[in-house]
């Protein structure tokens, strides 16, 4: 089994572990604003996402020879480890439904924001409890101001938002675009150059974005998305902490003899959970569809090829980069590998150059977000520099 036991093994993993999280989101946005319906998307993800975690137990977690103490992961799958198990279970049901409700405010709020008030929360909550549960191994004095900073950037990311949807609102409300009787607004522009592809952050491509994207957003209450990254949040600072938990036995429920739960074992049973849920939503949510999607069938998916293949991509993206995260904070202590909750920094980077986010925004909107990402840029350097080294 190959085992991360360096820190700047750890800090490798995080950096690559940010770049793949802060990247899948954006593929999946890029898919729901072409209108392919998110229920059809995330079945498909959920199916590579675990193909990682398989890869993953494989290659690193048989890498090596085996002992009583570190087991590799097919000796680990007959041992008598049933209470770490539920941990990493778990941890894997809460991260799909984080991931699950994300995937409707993307839509709702922005891939920005969400990530932001999201990854904010996961800090806030999560890195304290794995701070205790690591036994302190971070160094407090670096850690805890990193994590106001997250907190400091929820605040900047919800503002940032209001700022957006306020400048959304005055672009909807100009003369060149006139409303119409329950098919909601349309552009003057668009009847004289209908053949020109809209600029970005101008009202005939928000318009043009609406009558395209499989979630309608007109005229919802933007506290809808604001409550669904909320309960996101409080998933994702869970997972995290039901991970640790399961690989390091702090509470004493494995019988006396019984070795912890390998990093990659752990991904395996969590990533099964992950999936299993991920299914059973997704399937009822076919036929039972949240926010007045189309309703569709298990047929209509499978024979629905149109964008199946980046789905698979942020899948495995998503997987690698939880394994990474994992495996660096397996070696440098879970909290400090929160540190990849700062991957709004990259979705920020993807939705201003694939989604037009912000574009033709006023200058108090700019302000607030060069301020948010700010924030990021510093908590992501103070949380990587509060890691410790777990003794093994």
């Amino acid at each position: 089994m190959y085992v991360v036991d360096s820190k700047g093994g750890a800090i490798a993993c995080m950096l690559l572990a940010l770049l793949f999280l802060g990247t899948w989101p954006a593929i999946l946005t890029l898919l729901e604003r072409r209108g392919r319906l998110p229920q059809h998307t995330y079945l498909d993800y959920t199916i590579t996402n675990l193909l990682a975690a398989v890869i993953i137990a494989f290659t690193f977690g048989e890498f090596g020879h085996s002992n009583d103490d570190m087991p590799n992961f097919l000796d680990q799958l007959s041992q008598n480890n049933w209470p770490s198990v539920l941990f990493a279970m778990a941890g894997g049901v809460v991260l799909s439904l984080g991931n699950l409700s994300a995937q409707y405010a993307w839509a709702f709020v922005g891939l920005s924001v969400t990530n932001v008030i999201t990854a904010s929360i996961t800090v806030v909550i999560g890195t304290t409890m794995n701070y205790f549960l690591d036994d302190k191994i971070n160094r407090a004095e670096i850690l805890f101001p990193g994590v106001a900073c997250f907190l400091i950037a929820v605040c900047l990311g919800s503002l940032v938002h209001a700022s957006n949807a306020k400048d959304n609102r005055a672009k909807l409300d100009r003369p060149e675009v006139i409303p119409i009787s329950g098919k909601g607004l349309i552009s003057n522009a668009s009847h004289t150059s209908s053949s020109n592809k809209a600029k970005a952050g101008t009202a005939k491509f928000l318009i043009e974005l609406e009558s395209r994207r499989a979630i309608k957003v007109f005229g919802k209450s933007t506290l809808i998305g604001l409550a669904i990254c909320f309960f996101a949040g409080i998933c994702f600072s869970l997972f995290s902490p039901a991970f640790n938990l399961a690989t390091n036995d702090q509470w004493h429920t494995l019988d006396d003899g019984v070795p912890h739960l390998s990093v990659y074992t752990t991904f395996f049973y969590f990533s099964c959970s992950c999936f299993a849920i991920a299914i059973i939503l997704n399937i009822t949510f076919l036929y039972r569809p949240a926010f007045n999607l189309p309703r569709s069938s298990i047929r209509a998916y499978l024979n629905d090829w149109d964008g199946r293949g980046w789905a698979f991509l942020a899948g495995f993206l998503c997987g690698f980069g939880n394994g990474l995260q994992f495996m660096g904070g397996q070696a440098a202590g879970y909290a400090a590998a929160d540190a990849v909750q700062a991957l709004p920094l990259v979705s920020t980077f993807w939705g201003v150059l694939l989604f037009g986010e912000y574009h033709k925004s006023s200058r108090r909107t700019y302000v607030l977000l060069v301020g948010m990402l700010s924030m990021f840029i510093v908590a992501v350097g103070v949380l990587m520099a509060s890691s410790g080294q777990r003794r093994y």
